[in-house]
């Protein structure tokens, strides 16, 4: 079985066979392909510009893997700021030893995601790095994105904005800890790994007033609303029971001694929305992958900085920031 090479990283035959084969094969556009040291590109307008590292264990997951999560990451990252993705880097660190065909199969999911999004790898990186000096494979990922959604800032958020989940919660980390434990679900838990961009554009001609949007990844929805409340001032009170939590994410919860409130998605965000809400709703509601959307809770104006959870019994408790090391290599 073919594998990866250190005169794959050297830089001469070798390594342009590597990057033809696999990458240019699969990823080439005008831009990459002319192999230049930068890549020259124009962008009308205002643009948003984001970076990220990937270093997922398992590499290969149900839902995804380490290359379909390295392009919705940054992509997911630029959709939040209400930009269209439209160019962006690939650097990859890769073992001595790494299986050929998996890389193969990474590019591929590479190519697929940036096709959802609608956009172009346009310059790149290959390191081979000795056996056992790096696990398996990382990704580093950055894109730049046209934006379509201006304005959109957590510093913006004020008491009576209504906040927003846009479908369940937790699959992610769920999975994850599913796949690295070998735990063996009855059901088909996956996870929520996916591109936001063709969900936000939907609210490119909506009347709704985003104030705020954000990916629930690493510290999940817990992390966002704490740090809303920090960095704009305010309060939120939250709806426990409006959130859909799947049974197996709720078991894996048990398992760890966490909250699904605090493990990691990879393609559901938050969102705080002034007006219209409700159209909001009803456009998230109308696709099958966000069809559990739901309004949660809303902002207040206190003074205390916190996240209130209230459930149907009248129970209130405060939702606290994650703390600790809850699951390494979450992406």
């Amino acid at each position: 079985m073919k594998s990866v090479t250190l005169a794959q990283g050297s830089g001469g035959v070798e390594s342009n066979r590597l990057i033809n084969e696999v990458f240019f094969a699969r990823l080439k556009n005008d831009i990459l392909i002319l192999a230049e040291d930068a890549a020259v590109f124009k962008i009308e307008g205002k643009s948003a510009f984001t970076t990220d590292s990937f270093i997922v264990s398992p590499i290969f997951f149900a839902g995804g893997d380490i290359g379909k999560i390295a392009v919705c990451g940054s992509c997911n990252d630029l959709a939040m700021m209400g930009a269209k993705p439209k160019y962006l880097s690939l650097s990859l660190i890769i073992e001595e030893g790494f299986r050929l065909e998996d890389l193969e199969r990474i590019a591929d999911s590479i190519a697929k995601e940036l096709a959802v999004n609608g956009a172009m790898v346009v310059t790149g990186d290959t390191k081979i790095a000795p056996r056992g000096s790096v696990d398996k494979i990382f990704i580093n990922t950055s894109a730049v994105g046209e934006v379509l959604i201006d304005g959109i800032s957590c510093k913006n958020i004020r008491a009576g904005d209504k906040i927003i989940v846009s479908r369940s919660i937790g699959e992610h980390g769920a999975a994850i800890f599913s796949a690295r434990e070998g735990i063996e679900l009855v059901s088909s838990l996956k996870s929520d790994c996916a591109s936001m961009w063709p969900t936000v554009s939907k609210f490119i001609d909506a009347r709704a007033e985003i104030v705020a949007m954000r990916d629930a990844t690493r510290g999940g929805v817990a992390a966002v609303l704490n740090e809303w409340c920090a960095s704009s001032g305010v309060s939120m009170d939250i709806d426990e029971d409006s959130f859909t939590v799947l049974p197996e994410v709720a078991g894996v919860c048990e398992l760890l001694g966490f909250e699904p409130f605090s493990l990691a998605n990879e393609g559901t965000f938050v969102m705080a929305v002034r007006d219209g809400a409700d159209e909001i709703l009803n456009i998230l509601k109308s696709d099958e992958f966000t069809k559990n959307a739901a309004i949660v809770g809303e902002v207040v104006d206190d003074g205390k900085k916190r996240v209130v959870l209230k459930n149907s019994y009248g129970t209130k408790r405060i939702l606290e920031y994650p703390t600790g090391e809850l699951l390494p290599r979450i992406c």
